[in-house]
């Protein structure tokens, strides 16, 4: 058997009148995510992750945020696309792990939730979705709670 591994990444400006969705859920806050799609940083980050994996281009390649048909698109979207890629190319997800830092507001209340929205999407069992919310401790734009990132890592086995 073989594998493959991906990593992803992505970061969002918080703005105020935006809504804050993170792996699909609604995360009740005065911010939210600005972006041209909904800006789900972790939606986002698996997908690139995913894509990666099998050697190919990020989801700003596919869903460019200079064409207006994905303006606003919902992120779930993305994600299907790139399991899509993972299927063609003979590959499925094993496990994702992922790293949400946010200052504000606190997510380890939403993990489990975060887990079943990924898993409503990714079918591997919510068992095989690792969620770490970490702070930045005051530092950077994240420590400032101006942006919110996430990285993710995925394993596939073909």
């Amino acid at each position: 058997m073989e594998y493959r591994v991906g990593l992803g990444e992505d970061i969002h400006r918080l703005e105020a009148g935006c809504p804050l969705i993170l792996a699909g859920v609604h995360v009740p806050f005065e911010k939210g995510l600005l972006g041209h799609s909904d800006a789900d940083v972790v939606f986002h980050a698996i997908s690139d992750a995913l894509l990666s994996a099998v050697g190919e281009r990020d989801i700003g390649f596919f869903f460019s945020p200079s064409k207006e048909e994905f303006k606003d698109i919902d992120s779930r979207r993305i994600l299907e696309f790139a399991i899509e890629k993972v299927k063609t190319h003979g590959c499925f997800v094993s496990n994702v792990s992922i790293v949400i830092t946010a200052e504000r507001p606190k997510l380890a209340g939403f993990i489990d939730e975060f887990k079943r929205s990924i898993d409503a999407t990714l079918r591997i069992g919510e068992d095989r979705i690792g969620i770490t919310c970490k702070t930045n401790e005051g530092l950077g734009p994240l420590g400032e709670n101006r942006a919110i990132a996430c990285h993710a890592v995925a394993l596939l086995e073909e």
